[in-house]
């Protein structure tokens, strides 16, 4: 059984201050940006565990997946797929652990 995604109120966050980063340089480079994290978090219930298991986390139910330099992070429940947190690369998820609880 297919598993739904849901976006917790962070991520959408965090998807949101991307955009409105990248958007102080280009409209467009922000709505392609957008665009691939949105399309990639779709088709996350099609292959759940294809994301790297988060290395800070050894969860296996805490994955991620690459989008251009960002980390889309996800929670793997029975009944649904939860995204955590869209955050660039090199930043550490120390500061973002209880969005796992």
């Amino acid at each position: 059984m297919a598993r739904r995604l849901s976006w917790s109120p962070e991520a959408i966050e965090d998807l949101n201050s991307i955009r409105d980063y990248i958007i102080r340089d280009s409209l467009f480079y922000a709505r392609s940006v957008v665009r691939k994290v949105l399309g990639t978090a779709k088709r996350i219930p099609e292959a759940v565990e294809t994301g790297r298991i988060v290395p800070e986390v050894g969860d296996k139910n805490i994955r991620e997946r690459f989008v251009y330099s960002y980390r889309l992070v996800y929670k793997i429940d029975e009944m649904q797929i939860t995204v955590v947190a869209v955050i660039h690369g090199k930043r550490l998820l120390e500061n973002i652990s209880e969005r796992f609880n």
